[in-house]
């Protein structure tokens, strides 16, 4: 029998190699807006992510790196599917930004301060 190499099966593998190699970029230690969530609870939060929003993707709009921070201002375009950030948008394509600042230690993201722009989510929903 063939292996699978259909370009779901291909996502598949190419979204669990990026989780498996996480903690080669993330802390064990790390923070999301002062709440410690760890290697794993920050994998979960992303696979929750992505689980949401099936068709995530940003751009970069900003980038500033002073080291040993790096701050982000970047775009997003998509359709989340049911509840997202407490909003019904369920599958409606909307635009919103997320200014982000990385803190590393040891070459690994140790602390992560976000800010989504709900607001502009909440005026796309009418």
């Amino acid at each position: 029998m063939l292996p699978e190499f259909t370009s779901q099966a291909l996502v598949r593998k190419a979204t669990r190699d990026v989780w498996d190699a996480l903690g080669r970029f993330v802390h064990e230690a790390v923070t999301r807006n002062g709440h410690l969530l760890g290697l794993a609870g920050y994998r979960e939060m992303l696979e929750q992510d992505f689980a949401t929003i099936p068709d995530l993707y940003f751009t970069i709009e900003l980038l500033v790196v002073e080291p040993p921070r790096i701050a982000a201002r970047l775009a997003f375009d998509c359709t989340p599917q049911g509840t997202f950030l407490g909003l019904a948008v369920d599958g409606r394509r909307v635009r919103f930004a997320e200014n982000v600042f990385y803190t590393f230690r040891d070459g690994k993201i140790v602390s992560v301060q976000s800010v989504i722009d709900k607001s502009a989510i909440e005026a796309q929903l009418g």
